[in-house]
């Protein structure tokens, strides 16, 4: 059932938003040089890499110094870019990810290998199911960057604070995961976005 939601939900989210996702498009494109989408490897279910679709917000080459982005401000992300982070549509690509069945609409936040190689195996049962657009990790640390932003060491700070208390949310949600738990979470993320932006 959980598969076959994301694949009616995602197919009538990516319809009904195609104009949302047309006008962020230009807007990239005229904004600065380089593609509209960001093809970024992640770690997906069992372990295998995929790439996930994201409005690019940074400029091109940004992602080869740290991984970590700081702060509301980074010099790397663009104007559009600023804007898209937000209020969270450079995630709304990713709806084609949760069609074609490299994520679902709910799961853990897919997690570059760099990062999961610091998991145990005991973490590792994260990767048990689909990663997800959202989650409970995902609503808890939505100012993420800001919070790494004030640390001395950022990377240290997300590799050793961070990470670890989302993975413990992940890890939770592993042995939740329902459909009703998944629709409860969606609408809190789009209270979330709504009320605090």
């Amino acid at each position: 059932m959980k598969r076959l939601f994301d694949i009616v939900a995602s197919g009538c989210g990516l319809l009904v938003l195609s104009p949302v996702l047309l006008v962020v498009a230009i807007w990239i494109k005229l904004d600065s040089r380089g593609p509209v989408f960001y093809r970024q490897v992640r770690v997906g279910y069992k372990n295998k890499d995929f790439r996930i679709f994201k409005f690019r917000s940074m400029r091109v080459g940004a992602d080869k110094g740290s991984l970590v982005t700081i702060g509301g401000r980074d010099p790397r992300i663009t104007r559009s870019g600023y804007f898209i982070r937000k209020y969270k549509l450079d995630e709304l690509p990713q709806l084609i990810n949760v069609f074609v069945g490299d994520m679902s609409l709910v799961g853990p936040r897919p997690e570059v290998r760099h990062y999961v190689d610091y998991w145990t195996a005991e973490q590792m049962h994260v990767l048990d199911v689909r990663p997800g657009i959202t989650d409970p990790a995902s609503i808890k640390f939505r100012n993420e960057n800001e919070l790494m932003g004030q640390a001395e060491d950022p990377e240290a700070y997300y590799i050793h604070v961070i990470m670890q208390e989302k993975i413990k949310l992940y890890l939770e949600y592993v042995e939740n995961v329902s459909l009703w738990y998944d629709v409860k979470l969606i609408f809190k993320t789009f209270k979330v976005i709504v009320t605090e932006r």
